[in-house]
């Protein structure tokens, strides 16, 4: 039985991936969260065998941590393609025990990527990993990525700092690192600069 710990920041979607593998007789969903934070806590808890992350959450400072220090689970990212994070570099090196997939991927290429990376077979979806290996240095931290991807949607202050749990003061502070450290004036030039280097 393959042990399968989900993440993903809206919890609609991650229902519906927690469904598609859960409807598999040798996938077994053990547990979903929300929150990077949650990340570590319940891998240690539910001791998965593959854990399936979205962009967002993989993003996290804690990837690291549960890839050398949580009882070797595998790890597959569900990547955005329009929205795709540099994160994905770091990702694409850690081969075969962390893997790559697109979010137009179909339920049944999902399903097999899982039984696949749970076996220590690659999984990387080659425009995922040739946009990865060819970005720029990335100076934007994480967090840092994840609000701007958000800020580029439309989303105010305030949407960021509910979609990410944060206070807006805390949304405001990474905004203004981001403004320093693209060099721009405005969030629309950051977002223009980020997306043009492959950062967000």
């Amino acid at each position: 039985m393959i042990r399968v710990l989900l993440g993903h920041r809206n919890t609609l979607i991650g229902r519906a991936l927690s469904a598609i593998l859960s409807r598999e007789p040798d996938l077994y969903v053990v547990g979903e969260l929300a929150k990077p934070d949650d990340l570590m806590s319940s891998a240690v808890r539910e001791r998965p065998t593959v854990v399936v992350l979205d962009q967002f959450v993989a993003g996290s400072d804690d990837l690291d941590q549960l890839c050398h220090e949580v009882s070797a689970p595998s790890v597959l990212v569900v990547f955005e393609r329009q929205t795709f994070v540099p994160t994905g570099r770091r990702l694409v090196r850690s081969a075969p025990r962390v893997g790559l997939i697109a979010n137009d991927a179909s339920p049944d290429q999902l399903v097999e990527a899982v039984r696949r990376i749970s076996r220590g077979r690659p999984v990387v979806d080659i425009e995922l990993a040739m946009a990865a290996l060819t970005a720029g240095d990335n100076p934007l931290t994480g967090r840092e990525r994840e609000v701007l991807s958000l800020v580029s949607t439309g989303a105010t202050a305030q949407e960021v700092a509910r979609a990410l749990v944060l206070s807006t003061g805390t949304v405001r502070n990474h905004l203004s690192h981001i403004l320093a450290k693209t060099g721009a004036r405005t969030r629309i030039e950051a977002i223009r600069k980020a997306q043009v280097a492959g950062w967000i």
